[in-house]
């Protein structure tokens, strides 16, 4: 029997989702600490959506293209908030938003572009985007911890950088993977 379409592990997706405005208007309010703290619960629910999935027989393709989707919105949210809010101590430098926001109307475009030329293709998270998803949220979570708990990091340039390289990188692998993979398939 097929798993019910709004499981349990899609509503916690839908839940990382709408967790998205809410840490907006905290790091916006001041609430930092509160931002920090609904980040984290949008962590967990990251973690558990998959596991409850995989462990509980509960995959479905609504899941699959909601699972990313809800990332982008979360770290999206999250990028712009902490890189443009005036009253931060510490913010994301606006280059490294520009690039990661680049990087993914880049993907996205050319995802749209491969499915209404060539038609409907599937397009899996590569260990390369997981690794760039994983540095965005440890930046993310980092900036809001010195900002919620007024601490010094020195080595958080080298963060930035590192989630950089990780973005440009994994941007650079799925373009040419998924070009190679339609030359070698002409």
């Amino acid at each position: 029997m097929a798993a019910p379409v709004l499981n349990l592990a899609n509503q916690l997706t839908l839940l990382r989702m709408g967790l998205a405005p809410l840490l907006v208007i905290l790091v916006l309010s001041r609430e930092l600490r509160w931002a920090l703290a609904v980040f984290v619960v949008a962590g967990v629910t990251d973690l558990l959506d998959g596991l409850i999935a995989r462990l509980g027989h509960q995959q479905t393709t609504l899941g699959a293209m909601l699972d990313p989707v809800a990332d982008k919105v979360l770290l999206t949210s999250a990028f712009v908030a902490l890189t443009w809010s005036s009253h931060l101590r510490v913010s994301i430098p606006p280059w490294l938003t520009i690039v990661i926001l680049s990087r993914d109307a880049i993907i996205l475009a050319s995802v749209a572009i491969v499915n209404l030329t060539i038609g409907r293709r599937v397009f899996y998270p590569s260990f390369l985007g997981k690794l760039s998803t994983a540095s965005q949220l440890v930046t993310v979570g980092v900036v809001l911890l010195l900002n919620a708990f007024t601490v010094a990091l020195p080595w958080l340039g080298w963060l930035f950088r590192l989630t950089l390289v990780m973005s440009v990188g994994s941007a650079l692998h799925y373009l040419y993977s998924s070009s190679a993979r339609e030359t070698r398939k002409k």
